[in-house]
């Protein structure tokens, strides 16, 4: 199967657009941020952010040429490694006159999100280079273990401090909800990636107790994921409550028949259900549930744009302008067709995940064409940018996209 014509015209100009745009996310030192870092662009100019770096640098790695990209991606986890307590508190956001978020006043909040590991590991493999990683491999353990001495439940599974800056922002599952109640799976899923990005690491460096106990970790971690955020019934992955009240064995009340669950799967459905197929969680049967019953479904989350970030038949779908939080209650978003498509395509479905690279190449190249730039999320049904216009970051991603259906093609066209 060939590329339409227009799709090839939109691949040409966003190709062209992020040649001529991507230097302007890079940033030189700056204040307390002593090493080059990546920007997500627009409105967030001069901060470094967790995952958004992350997944901007893998992005900008589909470009031939750029050697001086090699600094700034090394730069942003030099950066992050370097604010990071002894008691491995990374933060998420870093500006060049603060560290995190000042404004929280709490001394519990949620930390940089399990990404940093799967950063380090991929910037490693991109230059060929790991010594310069190494002598900070204790720093990366210790942002670790912050997660296991504090946001590790007795069902196995990880969970957010609070609502902020979870990434996803207004996700029901954990937004206006009582601290250190939502076992994301979101969350979750990444933790997987960066206990197998973790292992890799530690063997690299030759250590392999340390490499043993984070692949032990990774099979411990999906054990508990698929034992309690897969939900049998509805052929999905939830996040979960672990809100409960602890066992009182000394209370005769409730004594005769105490719970035996550990937490309750909220049935909302959130797009990040799919990060299941990205991270490798699923079984070959779930993943065709998923697909066949969740993804394809016009009614909940497939859209002429790509996924609904939100299932159309939840009451709190919702696709609005808004900051802080950003609207993820229904908009189609770059990176969640991105991760939706990966997982796709790792599984097998290739024909889905054409079906999804080819509508979101289809949404930025509109955009381009229409409003010379990008948006930072977009309206399912039309594909109308809603908020932020001149975003960057992730939305670069659909360069992948288009690498691997440059692969499927007889052809190149690039």
């Amino acid at each position: 199967m060939r590329l339409e014509l227009d799709t090839k015209n939109y691949i040409r100009l966003i190709r062209e657009y992020v040649l001529s745009q991507y230097r302007k996310m890079f940033r030189e030192p700056n204040g307390i941020l002593k090493y080059p870092f990546i920007v997500p662009g627009s409105c967030y100019s001069n901060d470094l952010w967790d995952w958004d770096s992350w997944l901007t640098n893998i992005a900008l790695r589909q470009l031939d040429g750029i050697e001086e990209i090699e600094k700034y991606e090394k730069g942003c986890i030099l950066n992050f490694l370097e604010h990071t307590d002894e008691n491995g508190k990374m933060p998420i956001l870093i500006s060049p006159q603060h560290c995190g978020f000042d404004f929280v006043k709490k001394e519990e909040t949620n930390v940089h999100k399990p990404v940093l590991a799967q950063h380090a590991l991929f910037v490693c493999e991109q230059s060929g280079d790991f010594g310069w990683l190494s002598e900070h491999f204790d720093r990366l353990e210790r942002y670790l273990s912050f997660y296991f001495e504090s946001c590790l439940h007795e069902s196995g599974l990880f969970f957010w401090l609070d609502d902020c800056a979870i990434g996803v922002d207004n996700d029901p599952c954990t937004y206006y909800r009582p601290n250190k109640s939502s076992a994301s799976i979101f969350l979750n899923c990444l933790m997987y990636k960066e206990f197998l990005a973790m292992e890799k690491l530690s063997a690299k460096y030759s250590l392999s107790d340390r490499a043993a106990y984070y692949r032990e970790a990774a099979q411990a971690l999906k054990d508990a994921i698929q034992k309690e955020c897969w939900d049998e019934r509805d052929g999905f992955f939830y996040s979960v409550d672990i809100n409960l009240l602890p066992i009182d064995k000394t209370a005769v009340l409730h004594s005769g028949s105490p719970r035996h669950w550990n937490c309750l799967l909220q049935r909302i459905g959130v797009w990040s259900g799919f990060l299941a197929l990205w991270a490798g969680v699923a079984t070959e049967e779930q993943a065709k549930r998923i697909v066949t019953e969740h993804y394809l479904n016009p009614e909940t989350f497939f859209a002429p744009y790509g996924v609904r970030t939100l299932s159309k038949m939840e009451k709190m779908y919702k696709v609005e302008t808004s900051c802080n939080p950003s609207c993820w209650l229904g908009p189609v978003w770059g990176i969640s067709n991105y991760t939706v498509f990966e997982g796709l395509a790792v599984y097998g479905y290739e024909r889905e995940a054409r079906e999804l690279a080819e509508k979101t190449i289809r949404l930025f190249g509109r955009d381009i064409q229409k409003c010379g730039e990008m948006h930072e999320y977009y309206d399912p049904e039309t594909g109308e940018g809603i908020s932020n216009q001149g975003f960057q970051n992730w939305n670069f991603l659909v360069l992948n996209m288009i690498g691997w259906l440059n692969k499927k093609e007889e052809t190149k066209w690039d």
